[in-house]
């Protein structure tokens, strides 16, 4: 029994002594930790930040991974600094006052995967900077003050997928800037100071999948900006506050999956140039002051499933304004000044499953009443849309209302037309006819008018329909005549009501006017009341001109006379003396070969002495 002890304690003497020596050993193969830095041996890990370094430390282990250098005072990065960190694959630089990097300045590390410069004073990064790094997956070059990317800045970088340059001064992208970036995945830029999109620059990225441009410089974005990138699916355009309009084939190439235009300028959503992207899945327009969705204007985006306007202006959003989106799940327009959201909007409400409503001056009525039956189904990120305007509603969430409750509360009142007598507007040729249409109603109605042929009339034109629901037809003609038809509609019905229109033509000023009846023949002329056109003339008026056009001849005539006369007056006495001299001659010449005999006859001449 005691050998067994002792043969025990022997065993863990000796497991002390041999975990002693291993220690011993690998402290002594461990580099020593610069100071002012920590060291991590596990992670293989060298940590100098915050260390106020005014350079690079010489005596950094060669076997350093992650080289943490953030939040020093380096200024420059000299020629192959860290060439004897050839286990290197994190090294970050980020918050340091670097201003100049020298050529070659990251050559050796050779396994580099991910490199941060970020936050730093850099104006121009030189050709020649990136040698040496074959693996680099990752470069982050944001919130410097570079001003140009000049060309085959990049070209080394060979398997780079990821840079971030962001937050910079960019003037100018030279075309062949981006050249060797054949890997390159994602691009994060700005351009605030840029003129235009360095279209030819991004010709050279035919792989990128995503591409973030911020602070655009310029109001209009062109026509093809973005050719041959044909393999982009992600196009983010953000904080451009300049940017109003998109031209119509602007996004002309592109097969994009996910496209973000926010904190922009837009006042109306981009129909045209969305048009060709068929395979959109994902449309952010926030934070732009886009006040109107109109109705079928989306229904080329058949693979749609998210939009997102939280932030706008929007005042209202048309039936039918998503129209043949069948596979619409999510729609996030909280923030707004809707006023009501009716289910006509959708293609179908059963596929949708996110509702981003609140923040909105709603109207609880009959409008909002098919989200109560589907708020199980419906996730309306724990923030349920609030009743405002409904005084006896105001403040209650529309989800909290019972099935009870719903037959009295959410109601509409059908619209009303309130001069219900029949109407007729005579007036004159060439002057003004104004009818009215006055409706009451709950939601107040739109008020629409139809023309004799039973066509919308726009509020522009010579016969428009006026905000406050009137009709104006300036410069009544005859053809305008007939009867008017005007339509008051809310969630509730609708009510009609029809307006006579009767324009007489010019009044006579004579008892017996002289007529020309289809003398003249006007390609733009409609037939007038009685089938023909009929074309008058007073007699007066037809004198009045005779006399002023016979007074204006005599007088021109007149003038040349007086002219004249003065003209001669002023060349001298006229000569009244001539002599006449009588020429006899005759001529005889050949002609036709010799053959016959031509003879000129006698001549006179006269000369004024």
């Amino acid at each position: 029994m005691f050998e067994g002890i002792a043969v025990l304690r022997w065993l863990c003497w000796g497991a002390v002594y041999l975990l002693a020596v291993s220690v011993a050993l690998s402290s002594e193969t461990l580099p020593p930790c610069p100071q002012s830095c920590r060291c991590n041996a596990a992670l293989q890990e060298l940590n100098c930040s915050g260390s106020q370094l005014a350079r690079v430390p010489d005596d950094l282990p060669p076997n350093t991974k992650l080289l943490n250098l953030t939040r020093n005072r380096i200024t420059a990065l000299v020629q192959r600094k860290f060439q004897s960190l050839p286990q290197l694959l994190d090294l970050d630089l980020s918050d340091n006052i670097v201003a100049v990097m020298e050529v070659e300045a990251f050559l050796g590390l050779e396994r580099l995967v991910t490199l941060r410069l970020a936050r730093n004073r850099l104006k121009l990064i030189p050709v020649g900077v990136f040698a040496g790094l074959p693996k680099l997956k990752l470069l982050d070059i944001s919130s410097n003050e570079i001003l140009v990317f000049i060309d085959f800045t990049f070209r080394h970088l060979t398997a780079l997928q990821f840079i971030k340059a962001t937050d910079n001064e960019l003037v100018f992208i030279s075309h062949q800037a981006f050249a060797g970036l054949t890997s390159l995945h994602e691009l994060h830029l700005d351009g605030c100071n840029l003129t235009a999109v360095p279209t030819e620059a991004f010709t050279q990225l035919s792989g990128l999948r995503s591409l973030h441009f911020h602070q655009l410089g310029f109001a209009t974005l062109q026509n093809y900006s973005f050719r041959q990138l044909g393999r982009l699916k992600e196009l983010v355009i953000t904080r451009s506050r300049w940017l109003e309009t998109l031209a119509a084939n602007s996004l002309f190439g592109l097969n994009l999956t996910s496209l973000t235009i926010k904190q922009c300028n837009l006042s109306a959503v981009p129909y045209v140039p969305l048009h060709p992207l068929v395979y959109l899945v994902y449309l952010d327009l926030s934070f732009n002051p886009i006040t109107d969705i109109h109705g079928n204007l989306f229904g080329d985006m058949l693979r749609l499933r998210e939009l997102h306007l939280v932030g706008c202006s929007l005042l209202r959003i048309e039936i039918e304004a998503f129209k043949g989106l069948a596979h619409f799940k999510l729609l996030n327009v909280s923030g707004n000044l809707l006023t009501t959201l009716e289910a006509g909007a959708f293609h179908s409400v059963d596929n949708l499953r996110t509702l981003g409503l609140d923040n909105n001056p709603l109207a609880c009525d009959c409008r909002l009443l098919w989200v109560v039956p589907r708020r199980q189904h419906l996730d309306f990120g724990g923030n349920p849309p609030t009743c405002s305007t409904s005084v006896h509603l105001q403040g209650r969430y529309v989800l909290d209302f019972t099935e009870a409750e719903l037959p009295g509360l959410l109601t509409c009142r059908p619209p009303r037309i309130l001069n219900r007598k029949p109407q007729e507007v005579k007036v004159d040729q060439g002057h003004t006819a104004v009818m009215y249409c006055i409706a009451e109603g709950d939601p107040v109605p739109s008020v629409t008018w139809l023309s004799p042929q039973l066509k919308t009339l726009s509020p522009i034109g010579r016969i428009r329909a006026v905000s406050n629901g009137s009709l104006e037809v300036h410069y009544a003609q005859p053809q305008d005549s007939g009867a008017y038809l005007c339509v008051a509609s809310n969630a509730a019905g609708n009510d009609s009501l029809p307006v006579s229109l009767h324009v007489r033509v010019f009044p006579s000023s004579s008892k017996n006017p002289f007529r020309l009846k289809g003398w003249f023949t006007f390609p733009s002329a409609s037939p007038g009341v009685n089938g023909n056109q009929i074309i008058t003339f007073d007699v007066r008026t037809l004198l009045v001109v005779a006399t002023i056009g016979l007074l204006s001849f005599f007088s021109s005539v007149s003038v040349c006379f007086i002219f004249m006369f003065f003209w001669s007056k002023s060349k001298g006495q006229i000569k009244h003396t001539a002599t006449i001299a009588y020429v006899p001659r005759s001529t005889v010449a050949s002609s036709n070969g010799g053959k016959g005999n031509c003879v000129e006859k006698n001549r006179f001449t006269m000369k004024l002495i």
